[in-house]
């Protein structure tokens, strides 16, 4: 199915708000927060105290992930009515880690437009300061909030080497760091938090170094973290072969196993078991 955005039919627009200067906000995005019929926000009163900054007056209607399913006759009486409709979410980019997806899902299936306003997203300007590699990189939003749960989720992401991207809450953080160091090991990172206002903060280091000096739960953070730059150098050999090698440099057995845990990210006695059932 091919759709062309701007062929007069109604239009969803996913209009980027700021995700904390005001002054961020496009002109565009002003431009159609005055056009459309009604606005989906995710809260109401956040997205009012925009509307008032820049003398918009319009229609809102609560939609958020408790509420979003049920929404989607809302949106499409609208569109139905050859209606405009905006949606947006409290900070920066409708869908990302944000509501809407559903809406537009909707809207989509149903044939009418959907077009992107664009403008800030937090997890872009975190990547472009970090002091990290930036390409490529694997976005995955927010960890789980149980630790179990969120181990799990780190091990299934230890081996990427792409450079890895979070979101996490204030009362998380520090425990995400201590989970993120145990499974991904002491890699480096940066943290960043208060994005785009007066008291922005970004940390750089390594895991252990930052969970070490890092004294503030405040604000919502984007963690930069280093991809596993060990991958590609040894994942043309077995263990079985990666632990032979660092014997010929002349390790023991015992540190040539040590030593390739850590190259792969991976527990020692997994290493031990596989090297002794594959043969010496």
């Amino acid at each position: 199915m091919i759709q062309k955005s701007y062929d007069g039919k109604p239009t969803l627009f996913l209009i980027a708000t700021p995700i904390g200067n005001m002054d961020d906000i496009t002109y565009r995005a002003i431009e159609t927060l005055k056009s459309v019929s009604v606005i989906f926000a995710e809260d109401t009163r956040i997205t009012n105290q925009l509307l008032n900054r820049f003398e918009i007056k319009n229609k809102l209607i609560a939609s958020h992930q408790y509420n979003e399913k049920e929404n989607i006759e809302k949106l499409l009486s609208y569109l139905n009515n050859n209606e405009n409709v905006g949606l947006v979410t409290d900070r920066g980019t409708p869908i990302i880690s944000d509501p809407g997806y559903y809406l537009a899902k909707a809207a989509i299936e149903n044939n009418y437009n959907v077009v992107s306003i664009p403008g800030a997203t937090a997890f872009v300007s975190a990547l472009i300061t970090s002091n990290i590699e930036p390409l490529p990189f694997t976005f995955f939003g927010f960890l789980n909030s149980k630790s179990s749960k969120r181990k799990k989720e780190l091990e299934n992401l230890k081996n990427f080497n792409t450079t890895l991207i979070f979101y996490e809450s204030p009362h998380r953080i520090i425990d995400t760091l201590n989970d993120m160091l145990e499974v991904l090991g002491n890699r480096n990172c940066s943290i960043s938090r208060e994005i785009t206002k007066k008291f922005e903060e970004i940390y750089r280091g390594t895991l252990k170094d930052i969970i070490n000096h890092f004294d503030t739960v405040k604000g919502e953070f984007v963690i930069v973290v280093e991809g596993n730059k060990n991958v590609n150098q040894f994942s043309n050999l077995t263990i079985v072969e990666h632990v032979n090698l660092y014997i010929k440099e002349g390790f023991e057995i015992k540190e040539a196993i040590k030593k390739v845990a850590k190259d792969r990210q991976l527990n020692k006695n997994e290493v031990y078991s596989e090297y002794h059932k594959r043969g010496e």
